[in-house]
């Protein structure tokens, strides 16, 4: 690892509160997207459109398998750009509006025949998978880009999953109201997504500004891009803790799909009040922001692995909360909190895997490759996500779920509980076995003392 001359270009530089707030304001941007195809983009289709649930859940499965594809390829490109802005950062600015105009095109179905429908939906989601990695592989890479201390990128991370959550706020609690002001009906969903990706493109904007690349390679950078990439597969196949952190975040994230779109469903069938979706969400995420005031302090304390641990074991006793009146507004609302409560450690941690990962990659093989590493992350989470959209569709078909219906079969509304509450526990069970060999936090001051050592001797 080499530093600039400049004392405030180092690798281990304490980043400031501004740049904290802009690098994490890049997930906002993405929540935006990201909440909306986990949260609304099945409702839309199966109860606006009038797409059967088993089509999409297909559809949005192959979708996300291409994009984890799309994923791997971006991170190599990411690995090969040189830039004066740096490696990630000028993706923010090529990639946004791409990203902005094609989230837009996702709820601009044309009012055709049922299958130019479903051609229509297949084309515009993989255009979008396509222009998603392109925008969050360098976005994610540039953690491990803005400083090399742990405690700093754990900051960072806090700071990107705090405005994380503020996107899904947003796009929770915003996206029905606007789409009532816009009209309703599906001209108001396309208006509301024009107001909102135009956002998205303005803060990917702020997110180059604000930012700055410090972090190098420990070995000369030329020699660094030009390792082959089927040497940088080896020696990802020796980082041991890379794939427990990525099969956590496959698992984690097939959980996470499960909430997000089983949330509205839940809501309106079981409760009986489909705009309790904002409420409920609210119960859930404003645990988590004011818990990441204090999950600084509690990583650095007991470390991520194991407040990681305590927090699936708190998620799973909020789910087994819900059981005591799973259409009680109250109960369930408390049960949000509980679960929210529990996500603390491990939406704030969960990213902030990947970045020790890579160190542990650089001190083990003497190979560093950012973006390689982190867009398998990121295809886990594609992956993951994508399963569990899938099953969402499929479980609700399984149950015999019709949209155009107001009033569900007993097996519809089983197959809605199984999504929010039945397997959501079983996934959480299978993280913490997964946790439970993930050792890093004990090796990493090791590994960060010996990548200084070599970089000393360069």
């Amino acid at each position: 690892m080499t530093t600039l001359n400049n004392p405030h270009d180092s690798a281990y530089y304490h980043v400031k509160f501004s740049e904290r707030v802009g690098f994490g304001l890049g997930d906002l941007a993405i929540n935006i997207t990201w909440a909306s195809l986990g949260m609304y983009i099945v409702y839309f289709y199966t109860d606006v459109v009038g797409i059967g649930a088993a089509i999409i859940g297909t559809l949005m499965l192959l979708g996300r398998i291409f994009d984890g594809i799309i994923d791997v390829a971006m991170g190599t490109l990411v690995d090969k750009t040189q830039t004066r802005s740096g490696k990630a950062r000028p993706w923010l600015i090529w990639a946004s509006i791409p990203f902005g105009l094609l989230t837009v095109l996702l709820f601009t179905v044309p009012d055709v025949a049922y299958n130019g429908k479903v051609i229509y939906i297949f084309i515009s989601y993989m255009l979008l998978m396509v222009a998603f990695p392109a925008i969050a592989i360098p976005y994610g890479t540039l953690n491990s880009l803005i400083t090399q201390d742990q405690h700093e990128r754990e900051t960072l991370n806090i700071f990107r999953m705090f405005l994380a959550q503020i996107g899904v706020l947003l796009v929770t609690n915003a996206t029905q109201p606007l789409v009532g002001l816009f009209g309703g009906k599906q001209s108001g969903w396309i208006w509301t997504y024009v107001l909102l990706c135009s956002i998205t493109v303005i803060l990917f904007f702020v997110v180059f500004a604000k930012t700055k690349e410090r972090v190098r390679p420990a070995a000369n950078s030329d020699k660094a891009e030009k390792v082959a990439l089927s040497v940088s597969f080896k020696a990802l196949s020796k980082n041991k803790y890379w794939w427990l952190a990525t099969s956590f975040f496959v698992i984690y994230s097939v959980g996470y799909a499960l909430n997000q779109s089983g949330t509205i469903y839940y809501a309106k069938y079981i409760i009986g009040n489909e705009n309790l979706v904002g409420m409920l969400t609210l119960a859930y995420l404003i645990p988590v922001m004011i818990g990441f005031l204090f999950l600084s302090a509690m990583f650095k304390k007991y470390g991520k692995r194991n407040s990681m641990i305590a927090g699936l074991v708190v998620s799973i006793l909020g789910l087994l909360f819900t059981l005591i009146n799973p259409s009680s507004t109250f109960i369930v609302t408390l049960s949000q909190i509980i679960k929210g409560i529990g996500q603390i450690p491990l939406l704030g941690g969960v990213w902030a895997l990947f970045p020790d990962t890579i160190e542990y990659g650089e001190w083990k093989t003497h190979i560093r490759n950012e973006g390689l590493l982190y867009s398998g992350g990121s295809f886990g989470q594609k992956f993951g996500v994508g399963i569990g959209t899938a099953l969402t569709g499929w479980i609700l078909a399984w149950g015999g779920y019709i949209g155009e219906k107001s009033v569900q079969s007993s097996s519809a509304l089983f197959s809605i509980n199984a999504i929010f509450i039945y397997l959501p526990i079983a996934l959480f069970v299978v993280q913490i076995i997964l946790m439970a060999f993930y050792n890093l936090d004990k090796i990493y001051p090791t590994v960060t003392k010996e990548l200084q050592a070599r970089k000393a001797a360069v």
